[in-house]
This record gives structure tokens, sequence and C-alpha cells, in this order.
């Protein structure tokens, strides 16, 4: 019996969740050409449309930068954000509703923090190869600006995590995918268009202003656009960053009482 349990014990990962993220880092080896184009695909479209295309009629720049230059870190910043709402939407929600992979891992046993944990470290591998990837496509068109730019990674590791977190929460609440599309449509798509990525926040009504800066997206926007052109943020970095973990630590809480009042019995 000693010896029976030594040998199952000796073949459990010493970190639960790490077998959790092989899961979906297996499932990925399948995918991850498709996403790699894209990946670098994307950068070149959004950087010929709207950095050459759109930037070819804003003469001055935008403040005191050639519009491409401007652009760049707020796209940059919008592609994590995306990458960490899209993959924990409709994945998430399958989980519970339609395929029962959560309900599979509980009952292996796992955790309910083992499978959150897992499930957040895949989703932050993919928002950090997709901004690094996009930073990369960039920098070849000579839009990244200062050497401080590898400061891109974490900040997008952060912000997909504040990001991901919470919406983790919010698609295993929902009792249907419909809601998940009333998300992109009432969340996602105005935060892209009003956190600072295509225009300055300064340049929206007063009243309106606060809205913006309370997002998440426009401290990564901030910070990317501080790291790529080696200029100081607009707001402290210390405030972002705390501001980020916040977002992030209260995503982590309500998505441990979500996935818990689903799984455990």
């Amino acid at each position: 019996m000693t010896t029976a349990t030594g040998r199952a014990g000796a073949g459990v990962p010493r970190i639960p969740a790490v077998a959790v993220l092989g899961h979906y880092l297996v499932g990925y080896r399948r995918t991850w050409r498709a996403g790699v184009f894209s990946s670098f695909l994307l950068p070149v479209l959004t950087v010929v449309g709207f950095g050459f295309g759109v930037g070819a009629y804003v003469d001055q720049g935008v403040g005191g930068v050639p519009y491409l230059w401007w652009l760049v870190p707020g796209l940059i910043a919008s592609t994590a954000f995306q990458v960490a709402v899209a993959e924990s939407t409709w994945p998430v929600h399958s989980n519970f509703k339609w395929i029962r992979t959560y309900h599979a891992q509980v009952a292996a046993p796992l955790r309910t923090g083992d499978i959150v944990a897992g499930h957040l470290a895949f989703v932050l591998f993919r928002v950090v190869t997709s901004a690094l990837a996009f930073l990369l496509v960039t920098a070849v068109f000579g839009a990244v600006r200062s050497p401080w730019a590898v400061a891109v990674a974490p900040v997008a590791l952060l912000l997909g995590l504040a990001v991901a977190a919470p919406v983790f929460a919010f698609s295993a609440w929902v009792p249907s995918d419909s809601y998940l599309a009333l998300l992109f449509r009432f969340a996602v798509i105005p935060m892209t268009l009003f956190s600072g990525v295509f225009f300055p926040v300064e340049s929206m009504p007063a009243g309106l202003r606060p809205i913006a800066w309370a997002t998440p997206l426009w401290h990564g926007v901030d910070l990317c656009r501080a790291a790529t052109l080696g200029v100081a943020p607009q707001w402290s970095i210390a405030g972002h960053l705390l501001y980020l973990a916040a977002w992030a630590g209260a995503g982590w809480w309500l998505a441990l009482r979500a996935f818990r009042r689903q799984l455990v019995v």
C-alpha cells in the first residue's frame, strides 16, 4: 500500500496548475500556425492602413511625434486587451456549458484555484506572444523609438491579467453565450475606441475623460506609449501598475467565486 501510494504521489505535478496549462498547450500545438500567421499579418495590415493611410492626413503628428509612432503602442496594448478578452469569453463559457472540460478537471481531482490559474496562464501566454509579435513587426517599420520598448512584454502581461481575470468571472457566471456578445458590443468595442488608442483622450469632452481613465486599457496604452517612445507616461508608473494590479486581484477573487459556484457542489 505504501509503495503504491508513493508511486501514485510521484506522478502528481508539484504545481497542479502547470498540468492544466500543459493541457491547453497540447491543444495549441495543433493550431499555433494559424495563430502565428494572424499575429504577424494583422500588425502589417493595421500599420499600413492606420499608420500610413490615416497618418498621411495627420500632418502635425500627435504629441510632437509622427502619428505612426504615436499609434503603434496603443495598438499593441489594444491587441493584448482583445486577445485577453477573446481567450476568456467563449473558451471559458464552453468549458462549463458545452465540452465541460472544467468538470472533468475538477474530478481529476484538481482544485478550483488550479483550474483557474492554469487556464489564465495559457491566456497570458497568448497575450504576451501576440503583443511581442506586434512589437516585432512595428519595429521593422521603424515605429519603436526607445530601448525601453522591452517593457511592453510585462505591461501586456499585467494588462492581460487585469482584463482576463474579471472576464473569466463574467463568462463563468452568465447563463448563455448571448451575454458574451453583449460584452463585446457594450464594453470591448467602446473601450477600444475611446481609451486613447487612436486619438488622445484629451480631445474628448471633459465629462467623458474620467470614463476612459477608469478603463484598464487606457493605463496599458499609456504605459506602452511611454515605453516605445521613451517618454514619461501621463500618469505615474506606480499608479498605473497598482491600478492594473487591483483589477487583476479583484478579477481573480471574482473568478474563483464564480468557478466554485459552478464546480463545487
